[in-house]
């Protein structure tokens, strides 16, 4: 009789080899082969390796000697080299990313370094793709030289210096669009600046460019050029060895779309008046990306001259902090970086932050708490380079004696884990298209291989002034998994409300990365030692700790569940809403009032909740789509019914044991 012994045999080594295909095919697509991609693949406008003499490029200490020790927090280079543009080439976070977006695509890091460590386009550095080539002044980061040194690539007869003529002339190309780091630079390293009455040691020639955001934007947009937009808004990967179609970004995979999200808002469409929220002593309207990232303030541009009543921080705020830290950590003892500088620029990171968004509560009827987060910025909340970066809102509702009930959004600061359950996180993920998949060897759905994507995911970021769907949409900037409507800046969270709660704190938190993926960078890297190195700074810097944009509390008041129009009673109105919030689709967010046992939905349960609560004088309501339900029967009785009932129901089988006793006797 072997049938059963033989069966139980088969089954455990089919079960042995199914688990060591699957490690197979797991350590195979690990180690895959980059997709071979060149140098041309990722060749755009500009200025290329050669075009510029590397000679003519000082570094930052050279400007420091004029533009430093005049006493004043506000002067451009001490303010300059706190910030993450002085340190982009020394950033643990990048050359971790860098190493696994090579391992993923060959030579895409030549496209990285000319944003992070644009200067290596001036030495010819940039085209070792993975960064090893970068010398000491490479790694300046983007420094005062390069800005500078920058022209407008769209000639302005009258306005732009006349020698930019000259310089765009001798261009193998000149960009038509702004971003993915399609900069034109001075070939002589010629300076410009905005001001016509500036009389420095130098030459110097004015440029409006250096005004206006557009310069920003020529980093401050990113799309992944080798992967194409096609004619029914997919993506697809381009054919390799191959220069991209067309320049336009919008024809690419987004990365970033910081530049495109304010070119699309009211703030690049004439100015917003933001009161001075962003600081600074200049006026209240905010237009350019300046305005708000380097505020005007009183004080010298220059040790020789006199000081000025608007001159123009060069702090660039961003929402850096953490990266800050780190930065500093792991070049402790490097006398290139200033931890002094650093940590003002970790405080004016966080203080910018702090002025991005605003938050508004309110109780709404039936027991449900409204938290509308309010992006006061001039682009999407948040922006920038969209892997790890998340902000969410957490709520904390206490009964009279500040006794906690229940936590949405709730993190865990030694496991760095958060639970997203019933909050809201808004973030930017992106995936791999099954064709994708097919085509490297990961795995479809929201993946951290960023230089492979060719799906949104997910895109829950709360839009700026003036958002308009169908325009954000055909820029590659599109609301994906969350509703916003045309011109809507806000988020409105709800959050169900214990029937003992008396108040509600409430924050809205932001992270720069998450756990999942320095996980993934670390355990993705097999080529150098950056994705070990960022995650022992990690857990050395408290893992990135969220830090809060914004915070408020309100007291709660008494209510009645499942009273959706807050006029105090159960009426055919609550009893309709309820009914359309069964309905397949419901958005559960706005039938949280009809939420009885507070479990996050809202079905047949909540609406035999509603039925045992009627207390007329119309007729209880009868739900169609909870017909035959067993659920939904039970609580059609009185609870003084059930009382009774149970009792019987004790009588009847006491009556029935003692009756079997007898027969067994």
């Amino acid at each position: 009789m072997r049938p059963i012994p033989l069966r139980a045999e088969l089954h455990h080594l089919a079960w042995r080899l199914c688990l060591a295909a699957t490690v197979l095919v797991c350590t195979t697509s690990a180690l895959a082969d980059p997709v071979p991609a060149t140098l041309r693949d990722f060749h755009l406008s500009g200025t290329q390796v050669g075009d510029a003499h590397a000679g003519s490029f000082l570094p930052p200490r050279a400007c420091a000697s004029c533009h430093a020790n005049t006493g004043s927090s506000s002067e451009p280079y001490a303010s300059w080299k706190g910030s993450l543009m002085a340190n982009a080439g020394r950033d643990p976070l990048f050359f971790a990313q860098l190493a696994t977006a090579n391992q993923d695509v060959a030579n895409v890091g030549y496209f990285c370094l000319r944003c992070h460590v644009p200067m290596a386009v001036v030495s010819g550095t940039v085209e070792t793709a993975d960064g090893s080539a970068l010398n000491d002044r490479d790694r300046d980061g983007v420094d005062c030289h390069f800005c500078h040194a920058m022209v407008d690539p769209r000639y302005v007869e009258g306005s732009s210096p006349p020698r930019d003529a000259e310089v765009l002339a001798a261009l193998e190309s000149v960009p038509a669009f702004t971003g993915n780091a399609m900069f034109v630079l001075d070939p002589d390293g010629i300076r410009r600046g905005p001001r016509s009455d500036a009389l420095p040691s130098h030459e110097l020639l004015v440029s409006p460019y250096h005004r206006s955001s557009a310069l920003c934007g020529t980093c401050h947009d990113v799309g992944n050029v080798a992967v194409s937009r096609q004619d029914d808004g997919s993506y697809r990967y381009n054919a390799l060895d191959t220069p991209p179609e067309s320049e336009d970004l919008a024809s690419h995979f987004p990365l970033e779309r910081t530049y495109t999200e304010w070119k699309l808002s009211a703030f690049a469409a004439g100015g917003v008046d933001m009161g001075g929220r962003f600081g600074g002593e200049g006026g209240a309207v905010v237009s350019t990306c300046q305005d708000c990232h380097m505020p005007v303030r009183a004080g010298y541009a220059c040790n020789i001259v006199p000081p000025r009543a608007d001159l123009r921080s060069h702090d660039f705020a961003g929402a850096s902090s953490w990266v800050l830290d780190i930065i500093g950590r792991y070049y402790a003892d490097d006398p290139a970086v200033d931890q002094d500088a650093l940590a003002a620029g970790m405080a004016a990171a966080n203080d910018m932050l702090g002025r991005a968004a605003s938050l508004q509560l309110a109780q709404d009827a039936g027991g449900v708490l409204r938290a509308r987060v309010i992006n006061e910025s001039g682009h999407k909340l948040p922006t920038g380079h969209i892997e790890g970066r998340r902000a969410w809102v957490q709520v904390r509702l206490r009964d009279a004696g500040g006794n906690l009930l229940r936590e949405y959004g709730a993190y865990d600061p030694l496991s760095a884990e958060l639970d997203e359950d019933g909050t809201i996180v808004y973030e930017m993920a992106v995936g791999l298209s099954d064709a994708a998949a097919a085509a490297t060897g990961q795995a479809a759905g929201r993946t951290t291989h960023m230089a492979l994507a060719d799906t949104i995911v997910k895109d829950t970021r709360i839009p700026p002034r003036g958002f308009h769907n169908a325009d954000y949409a055909a820029a590659g900037a599109p609301a994906v998994g969350r509703h916003y409507a045309d011109g809507q800046y806000w988020d409105d969270a709800h959050f169900w409300i214990p029937a003992n709660a008396a108040s509600a704190e409430v924050s809205v938190l932001y992270q720069t990365v998450t756990r999942h993926y320095i996980e993934a960078l670390r355990d993705a890297n097999h080529s150098d030692h950056w994705g070990q190195t960022l995650h022992d700074l990690w857990e050395e810097s408290g893992r990135a700790a969220p830090i809060t944009m914004a915070s408020a509390t309100i007291a709660l008041g008494g209510f009645l569940r499942g009273d959706y129009n807050g006029n105090g009673v159960l009426d055919s109105g609550d009893a309709g809403a309820l009914a359309e919030c069964l309905a397949a689709g419901a958005d559960s967010e706005s039938c949280r009032a009809g939420d009885f046992n507070g479990d996050g939905r809202v079905d047949c349960s909540d609406a035999a909740s509603m039925i045992a609560a009627w207390t007329g004088p119309d007729p209880a309501p009868v739900f169609d789509a909870c017909r035959g339900s067993v659920v939904i029967s039970v609580p059609l009785l009185n609870p003084r019914l059930l009382i009774v009932l149970g009792l019987l129901l004790v009588l009847v089988a006491t009556a029935t044991l003692r009756w079997r006793r007898r027969v067994g006797d």
